[in-house]
């Protein structure tokens, strides 16, 4: 019956990836079902025989779909089925999209699609690189236009060595988590996360990961050669010859006229009446559609800028190869918020809030790894007026999710951890204005906003991005790119970091890949643009984290008690938990472990909670002091509760200074009362003084005073 099915086998970073075609999904131009280890991703690619009219880009589309039932799950929502992307699986999207874009015909305009289902996981085998490994498998062997294949890899560094394909446990533990995608001869795609490594050993990591790549592609050559179809034949929408010669003639001075300015508002008020000058010669002369002679525009552009830079060694803007643009930071301009810190560079400016929370405002994740959640979260948003546009807003899309998470994984590795700091820390980055390289601009505005928030973060941390040219065997790379740099170049190379490494890499290609001696001048001179920016623009402002939060931030503290003592603090139903939270006004979160976090307002009621719980796990020690609350009046004395199922006994004699004639003359029902501990019996019953704790605190001002 399926007299197509083949099964091609490959070991792959050290376990076996099968490729099964020919059984699934016959009305694909392509299908394959790719198994490594448990793994299994059905990767189906299509595309259709016409082109879409009226646009001037290859209408691609890529979706990493993450099925729950993949990890036995059942979905958390309300009509229990899986719904938007999570952002994980916009990411994994992003990821595979990147490598493989560059790689079909610009001139192409026939809408394709890439699906990757991801049916089965196994934690040692990263799902998004079988999806990515099986996207260029399935390109491969079908009939739709594609200049593939390419693989890509995972590597990690743990213990100081570099692991390609590291299984979950090793990446629990790597300093790096680096994704690589090549072909035989160049790299086409690098992301990576990591704990400020040093630029050799991200190359070392990068061309250890490609040494493996170059095995799978050599493999998926032999299978095309066995299988792969005839590529089709395709309307191309490319501009003529002809059109453009013309054109250039015709607008060539007036066009670089326009672009020879660094204020992105100047330089489109000078192209519009070039523009419209062209369209009124050649629009009814050529009788062709406007978007052609549009098209023929943005290649004009995209000709005088290059030239400028390859020939010339001219940017746009006038500066140098390795020249940043004008550079502005500030903190503190919102007074009611935990902390905001603002980027400028040249016309890019970002604004980002920090928020801290509780530990039980961490995000809950529900997707197919054994992230559950998270408690530092960065959110990023483009709006339109950011480039002088006008359109609604939709909420974020793929790529505000994707540089957040970006600038999200820059700033990761210098987060305190909870012991350390016990809060939910929430940043929101507010693209201002943009003219190129925001995702970076909001990696320096976070760092500046979580300094002014007072969270003892690691080291700051810095972006800047790199941008290449190339034509031949000749290329130069520049810093701190602008709109038209990335716009008309071959890269938008993006790196965060620290002083002592790189803490996060994406890195986004118009052609098909970098050499390694390219590779190595963006890092050098990326980490020569961040000290710029960390020692002469951000640490002058603010050279540290802020001594103290914000007086609107929570009041947070934590201990640590025996899981065998939850149940005494949580109480009957929640009673006991339920009345420190009232008496003192906070929140508590208790963790399994025994992890207790208590957060408030206020100082003094947070301090006051800790107290109780820590009375309630532990016996109260004799000569400790408490502060109690009065429950009962008797003749001899009064019963003053320490805690919430702990309580003593204050006799009369020892209220107070003096003689005490009734104890009403002192103290009443539901008084908060300094005591210390005397004597406790042997049936545990605890005997109190409130005369000798006020003569101790009395004795303590004393010596303060001294």
């Amino acid at each position: 019956m399926f007299e197509n099915y083949k099964v091609y086998e490959i070991e792959y970073g050290g376990k076996k990836m099968t490729f099964e075609t020919g059984k699934m999904c016959c009305l694909s131009n392509a299908s394959v079902l790719v198994r490594w280890g448990e793994t299994v991703v059905l990767v189906n690619v299509t595309a259709s025989a016409k082109p879409r009219e009226g646009i001037d880009f290859f209408p691609l589309s890529v979706d990493f779909e993450e099925k729950l039932y993949a990890v036995g799950k059942i979905p958390g929502s309300f009509i229990k089925r899986e719904s938007r992307p999570s952002d994980k699986a916009i990411l994994s999207s992003r990821l595979v999209d990147r490598p493989i874009r560059p790689l079909f015909p610009k001139d192409m305009r026939n809408d394709c699609s890439v699906v990757m289902t991801v049916m089965s996981v196994d934690p040692d085998c990263l799902p998004e690189i079988a999806g990515m490994v099986g996207t260029s498998f399935a390109l491969s062997i079908s009939d739709i236009p594609w200049n593939g294949p390419i693989a890509g890899i995972n590597v990690g560094l743990v213990d100081g060595e570099i692991i390609v394909s590291p299984d979950a446990a090793q990446r629990a533990k790597s300093d790096l988590n680096l994704t690589v995608a090549a072909n035989e001869d160049v790299i086409c795609m690098i992301e990576a996360g990591a704990n400020e490594v040093a630029n050799d050993v991200m190359l070392d990591a990068i061309i250890k990961g490609h040494e493996e790549i170059k095995r799978m592609v050599a493999f998926i050559k032999n299978v095309q050669a066995e299988i792969g179809k005839p590529k089709f034949s395709f309307q191309s929408m490319e501009v003529p010859h002809e059109l453009f010669d013309a054109i250039k003639d015709f607008a060539i001075d007036d066009v670089k006229a326009a672009l020879d300015t660094d204020n992105k508002n100047v330089r489109d008020e000078r192209l519009a009446p070039v523009v419209e000058r062209i369209h009124e010669k050649f629009d009814d002369e050529e009788k062709t559609n406007a978007a052609v002679i549009d098209e023929a525009i943005y290649k004009l552009q995209k000709f005088i800028v290059r030239r400028w830079l390859l020939d010339e060694q001219k940017r746009v803007d006038g500066r140098k190869m390795d020249e940043i643009r004008p550079l502005a930071a500030e903190v503190g301009l919102l007074p009611r918020v935990h902390g905001s810190g603002m980027f400028t560079r040249g016309q890019t400016q970002v604004l980002t809030v920090a928020t801290l929370g509780t530990i039980s405002e961490a995000q809950k994740l529900d997707g197919i790894d054994d992230q559950e959640q998270k408690r530092y979260i960065h959110h990023y948003n483009f709006p339109s007026y950011s480039v002088g546009e006008t359109r609604p807003s939709r909420g974020p899309g793929r790529r505000e999710i994707g540089h957040g998470a970006l600038a999200e994984r820059a700033l990761e590795p210098v987060i305190p951890p909870v012991e350390e700091f016990p809060y939910t820390i929430r940043l929101v980055s507010e693209v201002l204005s943009s003219n190129g390289s925001t995702s970076q601009g909001s990696i320096c505005g976070s760092t500046l906003a979580l300094m002014d928030a007072g969270v003892p973060i690691k080291r700051p941390v810095a972006g800047i991005s790199c941008g290449l040219i190339t034509e031949g065997d000749r290329w130069m790379t520049m810093v701190d790119i602008q709109g038209l740099e990335d716009f008309f170049g071959d890269m938008d190379f993006k790196v965060g970091g620290t002083e002592k490494g790189i803490t996060a890499i994406q890195m986004d290609l118009k052609i098909v890949g970098l050499t390694y001696d390219i590779i190595r001048e963006a890092f050098e001179k990326t980490y020569k643009a961040r000290m710029y920016i960390l020692n002469d623009i951000m640490l002058p402002v603010i050279p540290a984290p802020r001594e103290e939060l914000s007086k609107y931030a929570p009041k947070m503290k934590s201990i640590k008690i025996h899981p065998d003592k939850i149940r005494e603090v949580i109480g009957s139903g929640g009673k006991v938990i339920q009345k420190i939270c009232a008496d003192c006004n906070v929140k508590i979160d208790i963790n399994d472990d025994g992890d207790v976090f208590v957060a408030g307002t206020d100082s003094d009621g947070v301090r006051r909670a800790l107290s109780i719980i820590e009375t309630i796990v532990n016996d109260p020690e004799i000569g400790a002091i408490y502060k109690g609350r009065v429950t009962r009046l008797m003749n001899f004395g009064a019963f003053v509760e320490l805690a919430p199922g702990k309580e003593g006994m204050v006799h009369i004699s020892k209220l107070d200074m003096g003689r005490v004639e009734k104890v009403e003359d002192v103290v009443a029902v539901g008084d908060e009362v300094i005591v210390k501990v005397t004597d406790i019996d042997q049936q545990g019953r605890i005997n109190l003084s409130r005369r000798d704790a006020l003569i101790a605190m009395e004795a303590k001002k004393n010596a303060a005073k001294q």
